[in-house]
Order: C-alpha cells, then structure tokens, then sequence
C-alpha cells in the first residue's frame, strides 16, 4: 500500500514588483498556515518518507515550514512547476517512498487531487484547491508506477482555515 498526500503550496505574496511569478515567496498568512499544517501532519501520523516538491520559491518555503522531521528524501524537480496532471503523474510514477508528499501548484495539484481520489468522494473544496489545502489518499499498490486515476480511498483532508491556529 502507499499513501500519497498532496499539498498546494501555503499563501504566497502578490505585493512583489519584478519579482517573477517562479521567485514569488509566502505572505503573512502562508507563513503561519504552512507550520500548522506541518502539526496537523504530525498529529495525524502522516510523515512522509519522501517529498516530490516543484523547485519554486513559495512551495520550497512551505515545505522548510512544515518542519517534517523524520529526514524524508526529498526532490525538488522543475517539471513541477505549474505542472498540468499528466505530468504530476509522471512525476508520481517515479516515486520510491511509502508515503510521499508532493507540494504543488494549481490548477494541477487540483486536477490531480479530483482525479486520483474515488470518484464517489465527495469534498467541496477540491475544485478550487485552496492555498494550503491538503489531501491525503492510499492506494492498493505496491510500485508508483501502478498509479492509476480513481483509485485513492481518502483517509484525510485538511485546508488551513479549518486549523485552530490559522
């Protein structure tokens, strides 16, 4: 079985003139609501033992403030960024861990997140895949190479807004 948890990156900041949309950091609130979601992984006992995450500066900000812990491998890869589903797929396939963590971008991280999980699940907020927002599933396979879409049973979803400390 692996367990795949996808996280869009925490809020980023518009406010940066000339900075280019790949260097854009987190804001205030990115900056508080990525370390809860960091605790509410830990409380839940989702560790991940690897992390695919695209090589921008907000999604590398929110994964230093998740504060995992543990030492997963981690992957920062370029084919990330702004990534459609097709290629987080391919991305996906070529994942080692049991549980792995990828932190994208939207529209993909959403796509992939309605597409992967069973298509009988029903979570209002997967259309728009709100900054932050988390969704974790499992899957009956043993090689990442096997994901298929609609095969995820969800286990857990969070966005920040529904954490205390955000």
């Amino acid at each position: 079985m692996k367990r795949l948890i996808l996280m869009r990156h925490a809020k980023s900041d518009w406010s940066g003139s000339g900075t280019s949309d790949h260097d854009r950091t987190l804001n205030a609130r990115g900056r508080r609501d990525a370390p809860a979601l960091g605790n509410w992984l830990r409380e839940q006992g989702l560790a991940p033992d690897e992390v695919l995450c695209s090589t921008s500066t907000r999604t590398r900000e929110t994964l230093d403030l998740l504060a995992l812990g543990g030492k997963p491998t981690v992957h920062f890869n370029r084919d990330l960024y702004l990534a459609e589903a097709a290629v987080i797929h391919r991305v996906l396939s070529s994942a080692r861990g049991k549980s792995v963590l990828l932190i994208g971008h939207n529209p993909g991280i959403g796509e992939v997140a309605g597409r992967i999980m069973d298509p009988e699940t029903d979570i209002d907020w997967i259309g728009d895949y709100p900054t932050g927002a988390t969704l974790v599933t499992t899957h009956q396979i043993d090689d990442w190479a096997k994901l298929s879409w609609g095969t995820g049973d969800v286990t857990h979803s969070v966005v920040p807004r529904a954490l205390s400390s955000s």
